[in-house]
Parts: structure tokens; C-alpha cells; sequence
């Protein structure tokens, strides 16, 4: 369920989440979100396209802090050129009622503040329903914040008790559930052995413009001890993008270093989410960018950039003198 927060006042002005946020039937004229994660961005941009005046609460420097930063950026200016009210680096002191409206108490590095809404959508994380579980009668060991303790296998400290889904998992998606959940049928009606940290893990970001992002991100590799290069495609020289208007994207990818081995990628784009199936079937089949370059896509699309970064990984593989003759053929061509 949505975590909610301990700001004073907060439970006695009353709040949405994600979940109750769909049962409005009337437009609120003023939304405070608090969170700048990926529920409280795409309910921003939602509701702000909808006619809602949207003030973003968020404790960091930027919105969607766990993203890429570049990727991050995008969508930042995006709602910045949207008038959604960002604002950042910013603690909620607490919730008053005033005249019938919330009015939200905030401290910044800028100076003290106040925001009155006509209502406010908590987006600030999620909490484990353990608390009726009775979980130590059975010798399920718990954790409070991050929920069920399990192994690899998603078996629990309890043998014979398994766990999936957001109450044991990092990835608390609606496909990632549903993963686990699999890997759960075969461990325990099949006697297989398949493991969680097995799973290549793609999500999405649901504003405009999309971010997705699989695998691991570069400070993740070398936090692992892995060195790795990193090569980024603009849509800016993507003809399908630009056609579209959609300039302002790219495609990511990080490969081991010496290697066409992708380890992650954050692709910025309309449709990011569709896209990135491509890079996370080229993850999961052990097929590197040599192969992607090998792939045919429809000209003009924009999940040609794909298949351009690809290239751009081939072409660090020319000598020197490769690369001259290869420009001299180019310029002679043209």
C-alpha cells in the first residue's frame, strides 16, 4: 500500500493514493503531489493535463532521482514547459485546514512556504501489508520497511511458505509480480530451481515522453566492479523523431568494457516502454550490439536508434586506417 509519510496534519486533512485517486469524479482545481518518483511524475503530468493547477513535492534535486539523469532532465524541463510547480529539495513540515482548503508548510534551501490545494495525492513509496499476517506464529521472518524475507527462490525462513510480489521484491511492478509468481509455480509445483536475481528487469516511466530503462545503470556496474563504456544516441539524428517532433530523447546503452556485452540501457522516448523489449530480449539471449547492428528496422521508426548505436559500437572497432578509407568512401558517396 502507499506509505504516508509522518507529516502532522497529513491523516486529518485527508489524502489520495495511487490507488484511490481513480475513484474521483470530479477534477481537483488545485493537486499537491508529494513524491517525485514515478507515480507521483505520471499523476503530475495526468492531472496537470486535465486542467489541475499541480504543485510536486520532492525532497531531492531532481525529479525521478533514480532514473538516469539525463533521462530525468528531459522530463523535468517537459513539466517545467507544462507550468507544472516544481518543488524540489523541499521538506513538508506539515498539513493545516484553512477556510476549508489544505494548506501544505514547506522549508527549502530558498526560504519557508506555504501551498493551499484543494487536495493532496500522496506518492512517497510503498509499505508492506504484513501487520495480520501473524507472521511470527509460522516463522516467517519480516522486515518492517521492505517487507517477507525470502531466499533467491522466494522461499521464506519457513520451508514450506513462499513469497512474490511487492511484499518480498525490490521491483514492485505489476510484471515483475507477475515473474516472481512463476518462478514460485515452478520452484514448488515443478521442483525447479530458478532464481529471482536471474530476471532481466525492464520498467517504464509512464510520462511524455517515456523513460525505460533494463538492467543495470553505469554507477551500478562499477559499484559491481565492472568497467563499462557507455554510447548514446540523440533522437536529434533520428529521422522519425524528428519528423515526429520528438528531438528531445535517446537511446543509452552500457557494455562491458573490451566486449558488445549490454548490461543496461535507458532509452527517452513517445514510446520508450515499447522499445525497450528489443534491448532486454538482446540482454536475456546473450546477443550483443555486433547482432542488434545485424537487425534490420523499418526506416523510418525510432527504434532505429537501436540499431544506430549498434553502429556507432561497430565503429570503434575500425583502425585508423579503416576509418580513413571508410570517411574517404562516405564523402565520395554523398
Amino acid at each position: 500500500r502507499a506509505f504516508a509519510p509522518p507529516i502532522p496534519g497529513l491523516a486529518e486533512a485527508g489524502y489520495l493514493t495511487n490507488e484511490t485517486v481513480f475513484g474521483l469524479t470530479e477534477r481537483p482545481a488545485r493537486l499537491a503531489i508529494i513524491g517525485g518518483g514515478p507515480i507521483g511524475c505520471e499523476m503530475a503530468q495526468a492531472f496537470r493535463r486535465l486542467g489541475s493547477d499541480v504543485v510536486l513535492f520532492h525532497n531531492r534535486e531532481h525529479i525521478l532521482n533514480r532514473e538516469d539523469a539525463d533521462a530525468a532532465a528531459i522530463v523535468q524541463r517537459q513539466f517545467l514547459r507544462e507550468h507544472i510547480c516544481l518543488l524540489l529539495n523541499t521538506r513538508i513540515v506539515r498539513v493545516s485546514m484553512q477556510n476549508g482548503n489544505a494548506v501544505l508548510h514547506f522549508d527549502r534551501p530558498q526560504g519557508s512556504g506555504d501551498v493551499a490545494v484543494d487536495a493532496i495525492l500522496v506518492a512517497a513509496g510503498r509499505t508492506p501489508n504484513i501487520e495480520s499476517l501473524n507472521l511470527e506464529a509460522i516463522g516467517v521472518q519480516y522486515d518492517q520497511r521492505t517487507g517477507i524475507v525470502v531466499n533467491d527462490h522466494l522461499q521464506t525462513t519457513n520451508p514450506a511458505i513462499y513469497a512474490a510480489g511487492d511484499v518480498c521484491m525490490k521491483h514492485q511492478f505489476t510484471h515483475a509480480a507477475d515473474a516472481a509468481a512463476r518462478i514460485v509455480i515452478r520452484n514448488t509445483l515443478f521442483l525447479g530451481h530458478d532464481r529471482l536475481s536471474n530476471l532481466v528487469m525492464p520498467w517504464c516511466t509512464y510520462t511524455e515522453p517515456e523513460i525505460a530503462h533494463v538492467g543495470l545503470y553505469a554507477h551500478e556496474a562499477e559499484q559491481q566492479g565492472m568497467q563499462v563504456e557507455t554510447i548514446k544516441v540523440d533522437f536529434e539524428h533520428v529521422d522519425r523523431a524528428i519528423t515526429d517532433g520528438d528531438e528531445e530523447g535517446f537511446v543509452k546503452m552500457h557494455i562491458k568494457k573490451g566486449s558488445d556485452q549490454i548490461v543496461g540501457a535507458t532509452i527517452v522516448a513517445r514510446n520508450a516502454g515499447d522499445m525497450i523489449s528489443e534491448v532486454t530480449l538482446a540482454i536475456v539471449g546473450n546477443l550483443g550490439l555486433k547482432t542488434l547492428a545485424t537487425v534490420i528496422h523499418p526506416y523510418p521508426t525510432q527504434a532505429e536508434a537501436i540499431r544506430k548505436v549498434a553502429d556507432a559500437y561497430n565503429r570503434t572497432r575500425l583502425t585508423p586506417t579503416v576509418k580513413t578509407v571508410f570517411h574517404q568512401w562516405l564523402a565520395w558517396n554523398r
